[in-house]
């Protein structure tokens, strides 16, 4: 089975945000490399989306796979999607995160 991958909100301006910091530091191109990288990763959670670890304490369904060992993706699945819930960057508190959610 094949599931859809969908950004939530909060995912794409974790994404825009991030974009800004790589650029200013490091340029455009590089930062449109990354945030490019990132995004494959999440489309690619639509064969096998259970990997990563589960995350049940802070919100039921939450799952979390690394990336590049800088990022960590939030995900939760649904019966045909995926949903990207958070893009987090250099160690974020996971559960700060999620507190308002």
């Amino acid at each position: 089975m094949t599931y859809s991958v969908v950004f939530s909100p909060k995912a794409q301006l974790d994404l825009r945000r991030l974009y800004d910091y790589i650029a200013e530091r490091d340029g455009h191109d590089r930062a449109l490399g990354y945030i490019t990288r990132i995004e494959a990763a999440c489309r690619k959670l639509d064969t096998l989306p259970m990997r990563g670890t589960s995350h049940d304490e802070i919100r039921p369904g939450l799952r979390l796979v690394g990336f590049e060992r800088r990022v960590s993706i939030a995900f939760e699945v649904e019966p045909k999607t995926v949903t990207i819930l958070r893009v987090l960057y250099g160690g974020r508190d996971l559960g700060k995160a999620f507190r308002r959610q």
